[in-house]
């Protein structure tokens, strides 16, 4: 099968991108699975979990199992994964996965103790999914860089090669347990990084790729009409949304985006149903949160929804001082034909655009250096149904805070932290009231996947953009 995007690093700690989380899910376990269907929490490296006090989380080991390079899973990898991701100086991308642990203490071999900073209600959906743990001994000796190129983990698939961006080869764990994740059955799954569509497609033909993923609409549908290849559409978490250096942060001078009215007139100048229907297709939605709809938390009904409005677009940007409009760097890093989409929409109206395609590590850099006046981007949340794996991880004043609002940030501290429910949504549902009052993100639309695979491979994608291999098939 082919990647479209260049994996910066497989170790899952040291990307942020929607393939680091492929790989992360076939060669890592985490200690719980959430099952993508019914959303049941099961047990996974850990058999069972108990809540000691509202910080402390303790758990139940499973026995027997080991890594590839055959070390044995035990107390001591879970203390030391923990201890090491929690600490901030030691770089993981993605703080928000993280940042709510303290650390973890050993009871006895197979009994652990993680403790928590402070409250954090959606532990056991962050324990589901991004936390993966690593062998003690091997990870203390080769660190991120070498667990890169010689990754090690528990997972039902092995890593036998890896050529950094380019090419990683996976083989079935023929010891994997009998996990929630289920027994890998097919043998070797080749990835390539192509970055064009349309190559990948030549290689389906050709037979040298027996699977592509998120294939643009129009070609999909030629696809399908074609009847050689099975091909699937499913919705996904992933949201699209614009940034705005709202705070100031790049060096634009003077900046627009620091004015209310500039950011309102960006969300009115774009029509988000329009895309949604003629370029996205199948199951994307038009979305209004800086959220995705599902997650727990996410208020639609308290977000100011942006119809579009071109006249109210231009007659803000006048009230704002810029009558004629005005010129800004746009940056995108995928989705070359929707990003020019939008930049037409915004010339429409007077804000006029130079236009840089980056790919997205470079492009993720600059957005943590706060050097991006304004960005087509998008976030998956890791597949974490909760609010506070996107509303909180861009706007609680990290790297990626390009608003910086010291309301919104309070609100969420009391959304993410409350053990009830309810608090937790109404602090969620001030927070985004905020967030879209300010204008502060243009959120676009929800993605959808298109899956082409040829037609002896059996295959059903999840609505969580995460492709299982164990899932996989030949007929």
């Amino acid at each position: 099968m082919a990647f479209t995007k260049e994996l910066e690093n497989v170790d899952s700690y040291f990307n942020s991108s929607r393939e680091g989380v492929v790989m992360q899910r076939a060669v890592w376990d985490g200690l719980i699975y959430r099952d993508p269907v019914t959303n049941e929490y099961v047990g996974n490296l850990a058999t069972s979990w108990t809540w000691i006090d509202d910080t402390t989380l303790e758990l139940k080991l499973r026995e027997g199992v080991k890594f590839h390079n055959g070390e044995d899973f035990n107390a001591d990898d879970v203390v030391f994964t923990v201890n090491f991701v929690a600490k901030e100086e030691n770089g993981v991308k993605t703080q928000r996965n993280v940042n709510w642990m303290k650390s973890a203490e050993k009871v006895d071999d197979y009994t652990v103790r993680i403790l928590l900073k402070e409250k954090f209600p959606a532990a056991i959906e962050f324990l589901s999914g991004p936390v993966s743990i690593y062998p003690n001994e091997y990870y203390a000796e080769a660190g991120p860089s070498g667990m890169g190129l010689k990754p090690v983990g528990t997972g039902p698939y092995k890593v036998t090669s890896v050529v950094p961006g380019q090419h990683f080869v996976l083989e079935k764990n023929e010891n994997y347990f009998d996990g929630p994740k289920g027994q890998p059955s097919i043998g070797k799954i080749d990835i390539r990084t192509v970055p064009d569509v349309n190559t990948q497609i030549a290689e389906l033909f050709s037979g040298t790729l027996d699977m592509i993923w998120q294939v643009p609409a129009d070609q999909a549908e030629k696809l399908a009409s074609m009847g050689d290849f099975t091909v699937a559409n499913e919705s996904t978490m992933r949201v699209g949304y614009l940034s705005m250096d709202a705070a100031g942060r790049s060096s634009m001078d003077p900046n627009p985006f620091k004015d209310v009215r500039v950011r309102q007139a960006v969300n009115y100048a774009i029509d988000r149903k329009a895309m949604v229907e003629n370029l996205l297709k199948g199951k994307s939605v038009q979305v209004d949160t800086p959220c995705f709809p599902s997650q727990f938390g996410c208020a639609t009904d308290a977000a100011v929804v942006y119809e579009y409005n071109p006249e109210k677009a231009k007659a803000l940007l006048a009230e704002a001082g810029y009558p004629d409009g005005f010129t800004t760097e746009f940056y995108a890093y995928r989705d070359r034909d929707y990003a020019e989409a939008i930049a037409s929409y915004l010339n429409a109206v007077g804000i006029k655009i130079d236009f840089k395609m980056l790919q997205y590590s470079a492009l993720r850099e600059l957005n943590m250096k706060g050097e991006v006046p304004l960005s087509f981007m998008t976030w998956g949340s890791y597949s974490i149904n909760d609010a506070s794996a996107m509303v909180s991880q861009f706007f609680k004043h990290g790297s990626l805070d390009d608003a910086r609002d010291d309301q919104v940030k309070a609100d969420l501290e009391v959304a993410d932290s409350s053990t009830d429910p309810a608090t937790r949504k109404e602090y969620y549902a001030k927070a985004i009231a905020r967030i879209t009052e300010e204008a502060y993100w243009a959120p676009m639309f929800s993605y959808n996947t298109n899956y082409v695979f040829k037609s002896d491979v059996e295959y059903t994608p999840t609505a969580d953009e995460v492709l299982r291999f164990t899932t996989m098939k030949w007929k």
